[in-house]
């Protein structure tokens, strides 16, 4: 698979309404693991469909060397299918039984080809990814959504492609789940091109590739290489900001000392030709020269302010625009050791479901505990956090909740009015704050001039989930627990930073659902809880 390449050559693609997405983009991505990263909505998902044929570009090119594999964010799977036919193996398996069952038609061996271990690497696929006996004649229908993206994977991989596009591979799945895929990656020698905003998975590519504003820069190294390379560039273009202002100054400064110069200087010359009684003549004659002088002086020096001004233009652009969200949250301090909840014997039935089993479940949360409620799909962690919140009422056990200060995050976002702007929510969430106050909030949100009054309908996924926190976190009464379910997921790299950012100034207890370690490290969790098979036990933190 050493020659696996993908070669893009002035490639230019727009929407039917003649948005433009990429204009003259080229690159090649070699043999190797490389992850692409850029903000939502630059066009990541867009470039993978280029590639893979699925859009025609405007302009240019794509050359794709070696077979290729595809695994979309979002597959085009019916749930009337089997897990044999989504791998793409049930005609070669059906073909193996009727030759095993002695028909010798030359049709079945055309089928088979070069398949003859097809259910051993099938069955060695599923394994690896988490899915061990998985019957291949069940229904797509029966499965998880985690359990769908896997299979999905599999199939790709079962075709043995040398080039590989994934897009957001990891989305729904559980750590087990997630786990397998890495491995199976690492084991991949051709050319792979991921876009995900798992930096568990990033850190083990080769290289990154940053799409921003159009183009295309790779950073030898994984993801948390690219980190401190970024910020390298950050803190040279900030220090080559401040040379540029101070020269802007010092030219300024020059620029007006030179003109008061010229001034006195055509000052004392105009005395001086008064007291000398020249001719008029030759008196207008040197004080147009001194006038020129001083003006082709003024004329240099504000070239060089201009120039200075250029400079410092340039490294402005080249500066990133910090957007992470650093907050001081006192209203949301809670008394080490208070008892938030209190859950005793636990059992819950959801239609003739039991979600909880044996004994039922006991959780104690206490101020200010940081806890990570991990746990394979399925298993009723959503269900664990709506009985927190007071959503869902257990068939049995006890149950008791502190003062009733409890906010919860849903996987939908749905807490804000869709058709009132951001400020309007605010409002609402905290109606005794000064306007003043509030807006200036809601800019530590990066909720900024006109950002602020967009209908909350209008915002991004990213954005909705910076406002929902904005009103969540600064409402009156702060909350003292907050519910979290899945926060990450749709989330660009950026808003996974930014979440950590207000989950860290957040001083109350959390409980969050989520698979993407690494974020849960990142937000200082604590204690960290498991659900699986009905039952609620105590672990220690996962392996780095």
């Amino acid at each position: 698979m050493s020659d696996a390449s993908v070669v893009c050559s002035n490639l230019s693609f727009s929407w039917p309404d003649d948005t433009p997405v990429f204009q003259d983009l080229s690159f090649t991505v070699g043999t190797g693991r490389t992850g692409l990263v850029a903000p939502n909505g630059s066009g990541k998902s867009t470039l993978l469909r280029l590639i893979a044929g699925e859009l025609r570009p405007g302009a240019g090119s794509v050359s794709v060397a070696g077979p290729l594999g595809h695994l979309p964010q979002t597959l085009p799977l019916t749930g009337d299918l089997t897990v044999a036919e989504v791998l793409g193996v049930a005609e070669v398996i059906r073909a193996l039984d009727a030759v095993e069952s002695g028909d010798v038609s030359e049709e079945h061996f055309t089928t088979i080809g070069d398949d003859w271990d097809i259910e051993e690497r099938t069955r060695a696929q599923l394994d690896r990814l988490g899915l061990a006996g998985l019957a291949l004649d069940r229904s797509l229908s029966t499965l998880s959504g985690g359990q769908i993206v896997s299979l999905g994977l599999a199939a790709q991989l079962l075709k043995r492609p040398e080039v590989l596009l994934l897009d957001e591979p990891t989305n729904n799945l559980d750590l087990d789940a997630r786990r397998g895929l890495y491995g199976a990656l690492e084991d991949f020698t051709g050319c792979l091109l991921l876009v995900s905003h798992d930096r568990a998975l990033l850190d083990r590519m080769d290289r990154i590739a940053e799409l921003d504003r159009g183009e295309l820069r790779f950073y030898g190294g994984n993801f948390t290489e690219y980190e401190e390379a970024v910020r390298a560039e950050r803190e040279t273009a900030e220090k080559n900001i401040r040379n540029a202002e101070q020269e802007l100054k010092r030219e300024k400064r020059e620029m007006q000392q030179a003109r008061e110069r010229a001034e006195r200087r055509a000052s004392n010359a105009a005395r001086n030709l008064k007291n000398a009684g020249l001719p008029r003549i030759f008196a207008g004659t040197m004080k147009r020269g001194a006038q020129e002088a001083a003006g082709r002086a003024g004329q240099t020096h504000a070239n060089r302010v201009s120039e200075a001004r250029a400079r410092l233009d340039e490294a402005e652009r080249s500066l990133r625009e910090e957007q992470r969200i650093t907050l001081d949250l006192p209203d949301t301090d809670v008394p080490a050791g208070r008892t938030l909840f209190l859950g005793e014997n636990l059992r819950v039935r959801l239609g003739e479901k039991d979600v909880f089993t044996g004994q039922g479940v006991d959780l104690t949360v206490r101020g200010p505990e940081r806890i990570a409620l991990t746990g394979p799909n399925g298993a009723g962690k959503s269900t664990l956090l709506r009985l927190l919140r007071g959503d869902l009422e257990p068939a049995s056990g006890r149950i008791r909740r502190a003062d009733g200060r409890i906010a919860h995050l849903s996987q939908r976002l749905d807490l804000l009015d869709l058709d009132r702007t951001v400020a309007e929510n605010f409002a609402a969430y905290a109606p005794d704050r000064p306007e003043a106050e509030r807006m200036n909030l809601l800019a530590r949100f990066l909720f900024r001039g006109a950002r602020a009054h967009l209908p909350v309908g209008a915002l991004s996924g990213g954005e909705r989930l910076r406002a929902t926190l904005a009103c969540v976190l600064c409402a009156e009464p702060a909350p003292h627990l907050l519910l979290l379910d899945e926060p990450t997921n749709n989330l660009d790299l950026v808003g996974v930073g930014q979440l950590e950012g207000a989950l860290n100034s957040y001083r109350g207890a959390f409980v969050v659902v989520s698979h993407d370690e690494r974020f849960l490290r990142g937000i200082g969790v604590n204690r960290w809880l498991r659900l699986a098979g009905g039952e609620l036990t105590e672990t220690g933190a996962p392996e780095v």
